[in-house]
């Protein structure tokens, strides 16, 4: 089977899709190393603690700038605006938080991908040993940032020797109020190499510290980032097709996602052993680039039939699009399916991965005759949410 398109992780969103741009995670320590320290990384703090005793209305701000010049995608691109990320509510072990992205006016930014709030649930409690090191050479520093001067450290990997980015993290010794993103105070990226030139920048604003006592309702989870959720998708590739279930969890700050074939004779999303932890912050550097270098709507939108998609009864406005090719001899179809708007009503719950990914994609073989035979694909069949509090 031959497929045009597959699943991107959010640890594509987390990952992946910042991080042919981002490829490392960072975190923030208890303590700074020296500056000549480099031979060991610095091991990160999840701040247990300060996640039990959050607040309603903790909240950190950070502005954002980033720029693609031109490539094979047209000609450049720029985007900028402020990230925020506020504790809407509590409920140990689960701390609920907002994320939203705007322009410097406060309002919503244009890009589909960006502008819709989303919601995280958090566990604050300890599950299993989260180790996420920093990665590149430490000097310790001290920036005034956000009104206050903070003991913290800059990491910088330089890997343009090897035609790499050039990627710097500074985090302060004690994330105190910034638990939220392991004490980042800024980060940068800069591309080098023979990929298309770019950079992305991110600094800390503001910060604010919620009232002790303040009571909120848990919202549900209409629009998650990923965490409490999950989605099923059947793939259909030789004699044994599958259903695979993504699922998302968060802890002390740190995302976690998980994929394999669904398991029935188990809770959903019931085990995050073996999944890897990726630092909430990067959300903020991934998600804002993820929508200034991937298009959307993709441009075989233009030319896509409009029409439903249908998903345990549930009728989703879609775009259908197809295309013929040649290989190899053989004239094979492939076509996808899209949401005609990734955040109608009908897709409520759904991660924010899969909602701008194919809701089905295929490939037909041309036979003699023009007969079309299926060769496989992928189908969105099911999502749901699993987290305390969200199934409302």
């Amino acid at each position: 089977m031959q497929m045009r398109h597959s699943p991107r992780p959010l640890a594509a969103l987390l990952s992946a899709a910042a991080l042919s741009f981002l490829p490392g995670c960072e975190s923030t320590k208890s303590s700074g190393p020296s500056p000549t320290d480099t031979q060991q990384p610095a091991p990160m703090s999840t701040d247990t603690a300060s996640w039990r005793n959050a607040r309603v209305g903790d909240r950190v701000t950070y502005t954002f700038s980033a720029n693609q010049g031109a490539g094979q995608h047209g000609g450049a691109r720029a985007l900028s605006g402020q990230a925020t990320l506020e504790v809407v509510a509590v409920q140990q072990p689960w701390v609920w938080v907002r994320l939203a992205f705007e322009d410097a006016a406060g309002k919503p930014l244009a890009q589909a991908k960006l502008a819709q709030e989303l919601i995280i649930p958090v566990r604050a409690d300890t599950t299993r040993p989260l180790d996420v090191p920093h990665r590149g050479e430490a000097t310790a520093e001290k920036p005034s940032t956000a009104g206050l001067t903070w003991e913290a450290v800059r990491y910088v990997e330089d890997s343009r020797p090897v035609d790499g980015p050039l990627q710097t993290r500074v985090y302060a010794n004690e994330p105190g109020p910034l638990y939220l993103t392991h004490g980042l105070l800024e980060a940068s990226t800069e591309l080098a190499g023979f990929r298309t030139p770019g950079g992305f920048q991110l600094k800390l604003r503001e910060f604010r510290e919620g009232e002790a006592g303040a009571k909120a309702t848990p919202p549900s989870l209409e629009r998650p980032l990923g965490p409490g959720a999950y989605y099923d998708r059947r793939v259909e590739v030789g004699p044994s097709p599958s259903v695979q279930r993504v699922c998302f969890g968060a802890e002390r700050g740190f995302i976690l996602r998980t994929e394999g074939p669904v398991d029935t004779s188990t809770a959903p999303c019931s085990d995050f052993s073996q999944a890897d932890p990726q630092p909430l912050e990067e959300a903020l550097l991934g998600l804002p680039w993820d929508a200034l270098t991937s298009e959307w709507p993709p441009a075989s939108a233009a030319a896509a039939a409009p029409g439903k998609f249908t998903v345990e009864g549930r009728d989703v406005p879609a775009l259908t699009a197809q295309n013929t090719e040649n290989v190899e001899g053989v004239q094979r179809v492939f076509s996808e399916t899209y949401a005609a708007d990734p955040w109608a009503p009908a897709l409520a719950g759904l991660p924010h991965e899969a909602r701008f990914q194919p809701l089905s994609s295929g490939t037909e073989r041309v036979a003699a005759g023009g007969k079309r035979e299926p060769e496989g694909g992928t189908r969105l069949v099911r999502w749901g949410t699993w987290a305390e509090g969200s199934q409302k």
